[in-house]
């Protein structure tokens, strides 16, 4: 069993839960701990007691850390990348592109601990200077997703560290191993006990003590929008900071301008791969009607091409979903949009393999009207819809219509028009020519209205939620 990580020590839970692959339910990764409500107390009695030093230690000791996390993990992406992949079920190339991206995030965020920054200004009274700083939050609470199981948690785990706060993260039960090798990782980074602690285990246990426990200063979450809400209801109520990154339906509104190879290519890219498994996933395609039949036509032959199949094998372009229930929720929306009126294209079957696996063809509806359910609701899944429209303004129009607003594309040949949908678009990131899934290490991630609330995660805007300002006023 792979225990967890408290105290700086591996600890052995009070039951274990083993950890199957998608692409073959036969595959037992392994068993990995599961925690209760009383361990998850006692990282949190690490995290509060260990905090004081770590705040205040050597900058430079904290850098080389964080530096020597992200250089194992650079070195090992291959195994990592193959361990992701096997648990989570995105094909090997994704997984070992999600490891390197979790590598490069500490390297980052160990050159930020270098880099942090205060301003000395003047009084407008005389005699008196003025100091503004930044300090850490304290203990900080990490809750995160199946999807990503490596770069999601790098994100946190690293700037939480990087600006002297101390953590207990929680990773979601379905995809435990890259959470567990990251805290191996950690754990012989010369980081002190209780610095860092890992618990795996329910939210109904593990993640709602982390959310109740007034020592923990601050909740950084990334999943469903309902979780979300019981997490922000749960904080609240004790004054404690809150970051939540939920859901997202996402557009991808195609021009009669577009060039159809750069459109269909990122329609394809954006709405399916990683299994469609990604919030800021294109699922909404907002076309105009002047390149609407070949857009459909030249989508639906690009997603006959793909090779559905074990996430490990060679050649495979979308691997399975990453659990039954998943499943069974993405065959739910299908049903769902034939019912309402949505052309079916292709796709959307449940197919077999030679191993065992949840594996479903990428479904592609058309003629879809944006008050569908599948036009309006998150499916996390290998699913989207093309929606036409006649104008450039009903495609924007339409795109802003909706409860979230994480990220937005165009595809357009016309400077004016790109112009203005970056400026007028409801999105958080917007995309021109580019998919909408896909954001680099060092650039701010977040959206808005129902997808994101609080600060943005990554990049140096990532100090706006792991530090607090503090200003201090000296007389002369």
């Amino acid at each position: 069993m792979k225990p967890n990580y408290i105290n700086g020590a591996f600890t052995d839970g009070v039951s274990s839960r083993p950890n199957i692959n998608p692409s073959n339910t036969n595959d037992v990764i392994a068993d990995y701990a599961q925690a209760d409500a009383e361990q998850t107390r006692m990282a949190i009695d690490a995290a509060s007691a260990a905090f004081p030093a770590w705040a205040s230690g050597n900058l430079q000791a904290r850098s080389d850390m964080l530096d020597r996390i992200g250089t194992e993990i650079l070195a090992r992406q291959d195994e990592l990348g193959r361990l992701l992949s096997r648990e989570e079920g995105k094909t090997l190339p994704e997984g070992i592109g999600e490891v390197a991206r979790a590598g490069n995030i500490f390297k980052f965020f160990a050159a930020e601990v270098l880099r942090q920054r205060g301003e000395r200004i003047g009084s407008v009274r005389s005699g008196i200077d003025i100091e503004i700083t930044r300090e850490p939050v304290g203990v900080v609470g990490i809750i995160t997703p199946w999807n990503f199981p490596m770069a999601i948690p790098a994100w946190k785990i690293a700037p939480a560290l990087a600006y002297g706060n101390t953590v207990v993260f929680k990773p979601a039960e379905m995809v435990p191993g890259s959470a567990w090798a990251l805290a191996e990782i950690i754990s012989r980074s010369g980081i002190p006990a209780g610095v860092f602690n890992l618990v795996i285990g329910p939210g109904r246990q593990v993640g709602q003590t982390i959310i109740d426990d007034p020592r923990v200063n601050a909740v950084t979450f990334t999943g469903s929008t309902s979780t979300g809400r019981n997490i922000l209801a749960g904080t609240s109520q004790r004054l404690a900071k809150a970051q939540l990154e939920m859901g997202g339906k996402n557009p991808l509104v195609i021009l009669d301008d577009a060039d159809l190879e750069v459109a269909v290519n990122t329609a394809v890219q954006g709405s399916y791969y990683s299994t469609g498994q990604r919030c800021t996933a294109s699922s909404r395609l907002v076309v105009q009607k002047g390149i609407y039949n070949r857009f459909v036509a030249e989508v639906a032959k690009c997603l006959a091409a793909l090779k559905v199949d074990d996430a490990l094998k060679p050649g495979t372009d979308i691997g399975p979903v990453v659990d039954e229930s998943q499943l069974e929720q993405d065959l739910h929306y299908i049903a769902t949009g034939q019912k309402e009126g949505a052309r079916l294209v292709c796709g959307g079957e449940r197919v077999t393999r030679e191993n065992p696996g949840f594996y479903l063809t990428p479904a592609f509806f058309a003629d879809a009207t944006n008050d569908m359910t599948i036009a309006r609701e998150e499916i996390f899944g290998p699913v989207a819809c093309a929606i036409p429209v006649d104008s450039y303004e009903e495609a924007l129009e339409l795109a802003n219509q909706t409860e979230f607003g994480l990220s937005a594309g165009i595809c357009t040949t016309s400077l004016k028009y790109a112009t203005h949908f970056k400026r007028h678009s409801q999105a958080g990131m917007v995309m021109v020519n580019v998919a909408t899934a896909g954001v680099d290490y060092h650039v701010p991630f977040g959206g808005r209205k129902g997808s994101s609330l609080g600060s943005r995660e990554q990049g140096s805007y990532a100090a706006e939620f792991f530090t607090t300002v503090k200003t201090a006023y000296t007389a002369a």
